[in-house]
């Protein structure tokens, strides 16, 4: 009996802690922890994308036409409003505006370029289209000086911190900022679950490779939000979600984001033609001029480095990029140029975009002439080397039609834009033959004997 009750005291229940002790000890517990602080520094470069496009649809007397409404998300990248989301967000839309949380007004948004295959896109959104802010109006019917807002709002656009995708873990946390549904700037988390995932998208026509594979929710309408790793970094753009199955969602990586921008979007967003371009991975060393370019005709050659872009200095191709986007066409702008250790300013006068491409992969440019027929493009300034010189092209050639080998018909160009879109798809070496109407006799009339044809190659190296 006496050792049974010794191992009473052994025995005997813990004191369970006091109710009040526990909630003072959470109290002492910080709320703001690093997915909030994420959150913070990174919902103001994200925006919610609404969209209006016209549909198609089946009634009891056939098809008709009416306007609908898509909406996605899309994130700020650079603070002069350009913004990345995916292509199929804003495919086919009729207008499109950006919001920020907190915002009371939404940005009309430009689709400025876009890479189908990529489904990526990218919109530009300007400062200027800010409302002006509203004035007090005065109380009763007393008069007196209105005082203006006492409201401070800052120049330029918030834009997302640029992380990397080349050194993603297994099992690393991640935070998806988008609009699901509607339901504006949701966030959600998760960790990632897979990487280098090859999916393919059928209701959009697509086919993706390397993809971020996720469990944070992403949802219809979290399209084109950012992907963040608990820096707050950006690591991806949501793109799809997997809808036979659940947690499963997939980003594409922001390392290949941003190729497609540099090599595609940024450049088919520029305006204007300048007339050379840089050797790749260099300090922005001019490695070609176009001959009777603008750059040619301000005296710059091969080996120049770029210094700045009017007033604004340029250090990386992605600064000058960026600085060339504002540059609008038929400007004159000014160059600092680095020229062997000696830093020189020269001006040149910007061509239209346009002008420059057909003149790369042409070696012309060509004008839009209307007739009753419509409209149609004739030869207007031809480059001493290049394409349309060794064709033979002439002044007031008229250009009716081309056909890329391997195309199963002709194209008929009725403008300048249809003649590049034809030719910037086409890969260096392509050939391409060519119908042209030469008005011989001068009677200002194109007839069936004044019509020759030829053959050229898209120069090589120049995709």
């Amino acid at each position: 009996m006496w050792h049974a009750l010794s191992l009473l005291p052994l025995l005997a229940p813990t004191q369970a802690p006091d109710h009040e002790d526990v909630y003072d000890s959470l109290a002492q517990e910080s709320r703001v922890t690093p997915v909030v602080r994420v959150v913070q520094a990174a919902s103001p470069s994200v925006v919610f994308i609404e969209t209006e496009y016209t549909q198609r649809v089946r009634t009891w007397v056939g098809t008709r036409s009416r306007l609908a409404n898509g909406s996605g998300s899309g994130v700020v990248i650079h603070p002069d409003g350009y913004i990345v989301t995916n292509y199929h967000v804003v495919r086919d839309a009729r207008s499109i505006t950006a919001s920020f949380d907190g915002v009371p007004w939404p940005y009309k948004a430009e689709l400025v370029s876009f890479k189908r295959s990529e489904d990526l896109a990218l919109l530009k959104i300007n400062e200027e289209d800010r409302p002006p802010l509203p004035s007090p109006a005065p109380i009763g019917n007393r008069l007196g000086r209105v005082e203006e807002p006492d409201l401070e709002v800052e120049a330029g656009f918030q834009s997302v911190r640029l992380g990397t995708s080349a050194d993603l873990m297994h099992g690393e946390r991640v935070i998806a900022i988008g609009n699901p549904h509607g339901h504006t700037h949701t966030v959600s988390t998760g960790i990632i679950s897979g990487l280098h995932r090859d999916v393919e998208i059928r209701e959009h026509d697509l086919h993706f490779e390397g993809l971020i594979q996720t469990d944070a929710s992403i949802n219809f309408g979290n399209s084109g939000g950012p992907l963040l790793n608990i820096r707050g970094e950006l690591i991806g753009i949501n793109s799809a979600m997997n809808t036979q199955a659940e947690n499963i969602g997939f980003a594409i990586p922001v390392d290949r984001v941003m190729e497609v921008l540099n090599d595609i979007l940024y450049p088919q967003a520029r305006k204007s033609w300048l007339g050379f371009e840089l050797l790749p991975g260099s300090d922005l060393e001019v490695g070609h001029v176009w001959l009777d370019s603008p750059a040619a005709g301000a005296g710059i050659c091969r080996g120049d480095r770029i210094l700045a872009v009017g007033e604004t200095r340029v250090i990386g191709e992605e600064a000058f990029m960026h600085a060339s986007l504002e540059i609008q066409p038929h400007q004159t702008i000014d160059l600092l140029l680095d020229r062997s250790g000696t830093e020189e300013k020269v001006s040149l006068r910007t061509w239209d975009k346009l002008d420059g491409m057909l003149f790369e992969r042409l070696g012309a440019t060509v004008s839009e002439r209307s007739s009753r027929q419509g409209t149609y493009v004739v030869v207007d300034q031809i480059s001493a080397e290049g394409v349309g010189q060794q064709l033979g092209l002439e002044r007031g050639d008229w250009i009716p039609a081309i056909r890329p080998r391997g195309f199963p018909s002709p194209v008929k160009i009725r403008d300048k834009r249809t003649l590049n879109d034809v030719l910037s798809r086409l890969a260096g070496g392509s050939v391409v033959d060519i119908d042209v109407y030469r008005d011989t006799d001068g009677d200002r009339i194109y007839s069936r004997n004044e019509l020759y044809k030829g053959m050229f190659r898209i120069p090589a190296g120049e995709e």
